[in-house]
């Protein structure tokens, strides 16, 4: 299913023969004797249509639901998790169509009791299809190569069998390519990559097309599958920024041994060609236990600590008059950047990147410095964690201004950028921090292999622990 009319044909289609179903199967009068069984629902008429009145039904189902998936047919790189999203929106785009249909018109009301039963099946049975539909096996795998080496992007060329649509890398690099005698093969430079010319395909050779900057265009325009990476440094900005647009895009992501990193892909072979990068560490379920346990703790602990909110407010105003959160851009994700929320512990004065022990920060105030020892000062993360900008458990997250310096110190910070950050983390509940960045990552290297759902829960448990301790210990201090 590699063209773009074979796929808005299959899923079209699908659409509309799974909801066709939908509505015959709820309107079966066996079903609807067993769902009036059930005490809700058993307020609702039962009463299954017929002949003109039935087909009327379904071919007016089948297309207000069709027509609500409109932008799912466009083939196109998607999460999983972003296919369901999007289908279960359209769903409800289309339940809601229906009733007001109904509403205004009674010669086309879709019975209450139908739009309740298709409703629940919708919400499985439509994103299952689209999943489907996107299954590798089912169409031909479609790459291309993203890097800034020359040597890297033609070893791979040769080396691959993936069917190839052309490359990514930048200006400079092209054009330093392109001055190049040609020594290989006929129309390939000495690094082996075809001089093609705005973008493109020259019969011998792989066609450029374009800049790192078109990454993500390309992706949607080619519909692509697969990314091989060739960077020279692949801890560089520009690498993680690859990395980011197949996770945003769920494209896969491969590199070449040589370069692969343990951290992120499952143990190099060194005879294979290309290796698979774990750019999504977490399985489905995992996933989905995580952000719900997110949510779900994030607003627990807004809602039984908001009394404990409004007396941390008032004690930081009152002291010195300052703000009372204090904010600052920190690094999640593939180097993206977002802000962090806490309650103001220091005086409001021009800060230092460089970090420091809290003992020797003089500008830590009274009220702060109680609040650092019981780490209530983290509590307005938690709207980070529900927005999804953080998680419960992961790396801490570091201001934007002390990555750099952090990497100077330790050659492999980046590495913890391949999963969100969190609240805690095995770091934290080792008590190590940016002071001694070399143990702070290997603890956050530690957790990127071993992490699970249920070594979250150890981790969270511990560190409610370590803060009733601490808690404890500062207020008979």
């Amino acid at each position: 299913m590699d063209t773009g009319w074979r796929y808005r044909a299959a899923s079209v289609g699908g659409v509309a023969a799974l909801v066709g179903l939908a509505v015959m199967l709820v309107n079966n009068g066996a079903v609807q004797a067993i769902v009036s069984t059930v005490p809700v629902l058993a307020r609702l008429p039962v009463d299954p249509p017929t002949g003109a009145e039935f087909v009327i039904e379904v071919a007016l189902t089948v297309v207000v639901v069709t027509a609500a998936f409109v932008p799912l047919y466009k083939p196109r790189p998607r999460r999983i998790l972003d296919i369901v999203a999007l289908a279960h929106k359209r769903v409800f785009v289309a339940v809601f169509a229906l009733a007001t249909i109904g509403y205004f018109d009674y010669t086309y009301k879709v019975p209450r009791l139908t739009l309740v039963l298709i409703s629940p099946l919708l919400l499985v049975v439509l994103p299952a299809w689209f999943i489907w539909l996107r299954r590798p096996e089912a169409r031909s795998e479609r790459a291309i190569i993203v890097g800034d080496d020359p040597e890297q992007i033609a070893e791979v060329a040769r080396g691959t069998d993936l069917p190839l649509l052309g490359y990514l890398c930048p200006t400079t690099v092209h054009a330093l390519t392109d001055q190049q005698s040609v020594t290989e093969n006929p129309g390939v430079g000495s690094a082996g990559v075809a001089h093609a010319v705005d973008g493109g395909r020259q019969s011998s050779g792989l066609a450029r097309l374009g800049g790192l900057s078109r990454l993500e265009d390309i992706l949607v325009e080619q519909d692509v599958d697969t990314v091989v990476l060739a960077f020279d440094e692949p801890d560089r900005a520009e690498f993680f920024g690859a990395l980011d647009a197949c996770y945003e895009h769920g494209v896969a992501a491969k590199v070449h041994p040589a370069h692969a990193d343990t951290v992120l892909t499952d143990t190099p072979d060194p005879n294979a060609t290309l290796v698979d990068v774990e750019i999504e560490p977490w399985d489905i379920q995992d996933y989905m236990f995580k952000r719900g346990f997110d949510i779900a703790f994030s607003l627990a602990g807004l809602l039984a600590l908001s009394p404990v909110i409004v007396v941390i407010a008032l004690a930081v105003k009152l002291e010195d008059g300052g703000p009372v959160l204090y904010r600052q851009e920190r690094t999640a994700v593939f180097g993206e950047t977002f802000p962090v929320f806490k309650f103001r512990s220091m005086a409001p004065e021009g800060e230092s990147a460089t970090p420091i022990d809290d003992d020797d920060n003089d500008r830590i105030t009274r009220v702060g410095r109680l609040l650092r020892q019981t780490h209530l000062d983290e509590i307005p993360q938690l709207w980070s964690i529900l927005r999804g900008d953080m998680s419960v458990v992961g790396p801490r997250a570091v201001w934007t201004e002390e990555e750099h310096l952090l990497e100077d110190e330790a050659e492999t910070w980046r590495k913890r950028w391949f999963v969100k950050p969190g609240l805690t983390g095995l770091a934290q509940i080792n008590d190590a921090s940016s002071v001694d960045p070399g143990a702070k990552l290997r603890y956050d290297l530690q957790y990127v292999r071993e992490q699970s759902f249920a070594y979250d829960l150890k981790i969270v448990a511990r560190q409610l622990w370590k803060v009733g301790e601490d808690v404890v210990t500062a207020v008979w201090s």
